[in-house]
């Protein structure tokens, strides 16, 4: 009998991918979605009742969505902190930015490099969006995420 061919991980891991059972969750440990699916998946293979009703699986969905919507604003929030915080030491610095927006509280800009945004202050000018301007930085508070620039004239 001849010997088998040693099979690489890599063609084994590209194979399984194309079977038509193939299914992909990540970690449950890491998040309660996957674990709701791994819980009616494993239902499901042994032909048992599943472990929720829809309006528990409704409910769930309501659930793990607001906890991701939080965790994305918490995530923007250090983001913002932490730009704030690779500012600090350049108050007074000129800038190039882009014009990002504008709303009666203001019009924010973006930085081209480093790729920072915050808000254009003491200015009556209010330039239109997509326009390239001059800002130097006046101000950042870490703590509220919080970047003000100044509009070169």
């Amino acid at each position: 009998m001849a010997p088998k061919k040693p099979v690489s991980t890599a063609t084994a891991v590209f194979d399984s991918l194309t079977s038509p059972l193939y299914t992909h969750s990540t970690a449950p440990n890491r998040r309660f979605p996957d674990l709701i699916t791994t819980r009616l998946l494993k239902a499901v293979l042994a032909n048992e009742v599943a472990p929720y009703s829809m309006a528990e699986l409704s409910a769930l969905a309501l659930h793990c969505t607001r906890q991701e919507d939080a965790a994305r604003k918490v995530e923007r929030r250090m983001r913002k902190s932490d730009a704030a915080m690779l500012l600090e030491s350049r108050i007074g610095e000129e800038f190039t930015a882009i014009v990002t927006g504008s709303t009666p509280e203001g019009s924010w800009v973006r930085l081209l490099s480093p790729p920072v945004e915050g808000k254009l202050v003491g200015s009556i000018v209010r330039p239109a969006i997509g326009v390239q301007v001059r800002v130097t930085l006046v101000s950042t508070n870490v703590e509220r995420g919080f970047i003000d620039f100044s509009l070169v004239i």
